[in-house]
């Protein structure tokens, strides 16, 4: 399988640097990593993907049974590394992707050496002693809601999502690219992220990880932060100076920052 045109995989960067992979959210594609590549470019080899399902990946090779667990994700991201000879790479991940990083590095060890984390949520359902933000009831309306008029859906979630209202060009650039994914793939990716629940998953990881949160996340809030750091042993929190759910759009140079350090750190 051509694991480059099955992920529309692009490799930027400094080839001797120690490589990046960028991985995106549900709804999204590499592009929303536009403004991060030119803050690592100069000192590290920067790998980016689509998720089958997602942006400009092949949609010839989507699969319910594989892409209906994160795992099915996960095996994407493992593939990635193995075409590209990566290997103990910093894993960058988005929301779900978080989640996804953290079952690659299980995966694949020798692949995935370092996590960061950019507003993750291990469990977005709330639970006895665990606020995830949602109830079982809302998640349910949600996905209805989503399966029924896919694209209404995104019309009303997006900006709601991307937060920043005084920014509406963030809320319509994240609009459009809902609308641009699948209906029928992105209602699989959609059931797979919001019934996920990766709190056991959390305590085997033995990287390096940062937990990036903002102030203010409708999908993510500070109460999941702070469980994911106090989850993941000798993790570093740091929350942004920003809102909503996509710091990396919305608060790009404090986003790149925090990563930029942590990357430091590890040398």
């Amino acid at each position: 399988m051509d694991i480059a045109r099955r992920n529309n995989v692009t490799v930027t960067g400094n080839p001797q640097g120690r490589t990046v992979v960028l991985a995106h959210g549900f709804g999204c594609d590499q592009n929303m990593w536009r403004l991060t590549v030119p803050a690592l470019a100069n000192d590290y080899r920067v790998v980016l993907f689509d998720y089958v399902g997602s942006g400009a990946a092949d949609p010839t090779a989507f699969s319910e049974d594989r892409y209906g667990s994160l795992t099915g994700y996960a095996r994407d991201v493992v593939e990635v590394c193995e075409a590209f000879d990566v290997r103990d790479a910093v894993f960058v991940g988005h929301s779900v992707s978080a989640m996804v990083g953290v079952l690659a590095a299980q995966m694949a060890p020798e692949r995935v050496g370092a996590l960061v984390m950019v507003a993750p949520s291990p469990r977005y359902v709330d639970d006895e002693g665990y606020r995830g933000g949602f109830s079982a009831e809302d998640i349910d309306e949600l996905l209805e809601s989503l399966e029924a008029n896919y694209l209404g859906w995104s019309a009303a979630m997006a900006p709601l999502i991307m937060g920043n209202a005084e920014r509406p060009e963030l809320g319509e650039e994240l609009t459009n690219s809902f609308c641009a994914t699948d209906p029928d793939m992105a209602r699989v990716f959609a059931r797979t992220t919001f019934l996920s629940d990766s709190r056991d998953d959390l305590k085997g990881v033995r990287v390096p990880t940062l937990v990036l949160e903002c102030t203010q996340d409708v999908i993510a809030p500070r109460e999941v932060g702070a469980f994911v750091h106090e989850t993941i042993t000798g993790s570093k929190l740091v929350t942004l100076d920003a809102t909503g759910h996509c710091p990396h759009l919305s608060a790009p140079e404090a986003t790149n920052q925090a990563i930029r350090s942590f990357l430091a750190d590890l040398k």
